[in-house]
């Protein structure tokens, strides 16, 4: 008979002392994987230092797929169930950014070590670490590296290794770097796209496409931010960014926004996305501009109960943790695991600030609490504390 929760509850501190004595792997890893450029699509080198580290873990079946999702399984006693646990390996930050990281006696600095390197390094070191620390699981713990996350990706990684993986999952969690506390275990509707304005000069340009590019936008702007958004279900409209123009003196030729409209409410981003539609319909009988919507990234609003024991579990681990928990919907990779009835949370693993900044940093004692936590939930789930009641 497994351990139960209280069990597992009583041996967190011990825990938690453990793997702070095992930090050098972790923290090495997570540097390892932030120094390596991961745009969108460019994954390659990091998905192959992912497959690098779960081989000499002693993972079986290592490799990568057609998509370029490094994929290797921890074996448990028996096997005969799986876990996938999962961490993307992708960024916003170009090839050509610097990567250098900082390392600093309670923190580390640098592109993408929040977002989502600790998380991968999370991901790559819990073969190891489970190892050193004696945990044998009875399930086999399918450990993922996905690509293609992040904007125009579409979490097409993640789609792709569940259409055509054929071991079936008991549960799943996603690890993000932060933040500690976070229980995502419901996805909200989203339509990600860009409008895309370009104008042409001389006779056929009418008074306002005659001044470029950037006016005709900034009326597709004003007018999108006259659509009324409800408050129950939350709903957003984000302005991502806005790239035009090349200097001082001379009209811009093409502009282009990028946006997202998030909701908690089903259908509700459809019915936003329409009004969007008619605004650029509308700007494109302009004289001389002509203005294209493409969408390239939609989420389906999903969640799995509030009472569901996987996340009665994860509150009454933080619990003890003295963590209090947030769980605020997510945008990424759970909408698709939850879509294909696959019970899954997203776990933060430490706090920090700056996300997406060149100077995102995260702090290095907590991760420690965030690690004890996701071994105990995958202790928990292996040991049938989270199976939804028949």
């Amino acid at each position: 008979m497994t351990e139960s929760i209280n069990e597992l509850i009583t041996a967190l501190p011990d825990l938690r002392e453990s793997l702070s004595a095992k930090r050098e792997l972790l923290l090495a890893n997570a540097v390892m994987f932030s120094e390596i450029p991961a745009p969108t699509f460019e994954e390659t080198e990091r998905a192959r230092f992912m497959m690098d580290r779960l081989i000499e873990a002693g993972c079986q079946n290592v490799s990568t797929d057609e998509l370029g999702n490094a994929v290797g399984i921890h074996p448990g006693k028996t096997g005969k169930r799986n876990i996938l646990v999962a961490a993307h390996l992708d960024t916003p930050f170009a090839k050509t950014a610097d990567h250098a990281v900082q390392v600093n006696p309670n923190s580390i600095t640098g592109p993408s070590i929040m977002d989502n390197a600790l998380g991968c390094a999370a991901v790559a070191s819990l073969p190891t670490l489970l190892s050193q620390l004696g945990i044998e699981l009875e399930d086999n713990l399918v450990l993922l590296g996905s690509v293609r996350s992040m904007g125009k990706g579409d979490i097409e990684g993640m789609r792709f290794f569940l259409e055509n993986n054929q071991l079936p999952m008991r549960a799943a969690l996603l690890c993000e770097g932060g933040t500690l506390g976070r229980l995502s275990y419901s996805s909200l509707g989203v339509a990600r796209g860009t409008i895309d304005c370009v104008t042409v000069r001389g006779a056929n340009a009418g008074r306002l496409a005659s001044g470029g590019a950037i006016p005709v936008l900034n009326r597709v702007l004003t007018k999108m931010l006259e659509i009324p958004l409800p408050t129950d279900p939350v709903t957003q409209v984000i302005l991502g960014s806005v790239i035009a123009g090349t200097t001082f003196n001379t009209p811009s030729r093409d502009a282009h926004l990028r946006f997202e409209i998030r909701s908690e409410g089903a259908g509700v981003v459809n019915e936003v996305l329409e009004q969007i539609e008619a605004v650029v319909a509308e700007a494109n009988s302009i004289p001389g501009a002509k203005v294209a919507l493409n969408i390239v990234g939609r989420r389906k609003n999903t969640a799995i109960s509030f009472q569901h024991p996987l996340i009665k579990s994860a509150r009454r681990i933080l619990k003890e943790l003295d963590i209090e928990d947030h769980t605020a919907p997510s945008t990424g990779e759970l909408s698709t695991l939850i879509g294909r009835g696959i019970p899954s949370l997203v776990l933060g693993l430490t706090n920090g600030d700056h996300r997406h900044d060149y100077n995102e940093t995260i702090e290095i004692d907590p991760i420690f609490t965030g690690l004890a936590q996701l071994i105990t939930m995958l202790q928990a789930i292996d040991g049938g504390l989270c199976d939804a009641n028949d």
